[in-house]
């Protein structure tokens, strides 16, 4: 007898138990869902701007990005994460140039610190918050930045090439001036004395500023070369 009522009795509760579980479970059945449906929700799911994601170039509308190839990002990054590849390049105006060949940046590595985009003088990179980087392989995560094709350097403009020529002769006629002044010394047998540097960069300076103007050009170019001649003259008379 004892024994029948101990399972009636612990049937009892079991049930109760039972109901208390339900009683929550019906509950909870009947909240409004708060949880996250992710990525159902992918279209409308809002993410905070400061969010760091992933760093990206920042390219206008012509395509063209900021970045010098200065190396202050790479240098900068505590992991190794940014590796900066540059290359040589020619100028218009004969002289090498350093360009931005690839800009690597290896994801996986990033501790988002955002010391590569505060450091940046000229403000080429930010973090993007696009969090949907996930890939299957480690492979995936290094991504070249400067995605688009390197534009090649621009041609010159008119102003720039008389600018160039008008530099380039009067580098020219002040080695003849020089050359003549130093032959006619030493046609009076007269030790010939050295060009002075800082006259001919003046007369060079005067010449590529008055490119525009011939008139202004021809009058310089003339007094260049009566100055020339008169010294010529003067170390002929010493001798």
């Amino acid at each position: 007898m004892g024994s029948i009522k101990e399972y009636f009795s612990s049937l009892g509760k079991g049930i109760s138990s039972l109901v208390k579980g339900l009683e929550v479970t019906g509950k909870e059945f009947v909240t409004p869902k708060i949880t996250e449906r992710y990525p159902e929700d992918r279209e409308t799911r809002h993410v905070p701007q400061r969010f760091r994601a992933v760093l990206q170039f920042i390219y206008d509308k012509e395509g063209n990005h900021r970045c010098i190839a200065c190396g202050t990002c790479e240098r900068n990054c505590p992991n190794g994460t940014i590796t900066v590849e540059t290359k040589m390049v020619d100028t218009w105006d004969g002289k090498k140039k350093k360009k931005l060949d690839r800009y690597i940046y290896d994801l996986g590595s990033c501790t988002f610190c955002q010391l590569c985009v505060t450091t940046c003088p000229t403000n080429a990179i930010e973090f993007s918050n696009d969090f949907e980087q996930a890939v299957f392989t480690r492979q995936k995560l290094v991504k070249q930045l400067n995605y688009l094709p390197e534009k090649p350097e621009p041609k010159p403009t008119p102003e720039q090439i008389a600018k160039m020529e008008a530099e380039r002769q009067a580098k020219i006629e002040a080695a003849k001036a020089a050359a003549a002044a130093k032959k006619a010394a030493a046609a009076g047998e007269a030790p010939a004395a050295p060009a002075p540097a800082a006259a001919d960069d003046k007369a060079a300076k005067a010449l590529a500023a008055a490119a525009g103007d011939p008139e202004k050009l021809a009058k310089i170019q003339a007094a260049l070369k009566a100055k020339a001649e008169r010294e010529a003259a003067k170390k002929a008379g010493e001798a």
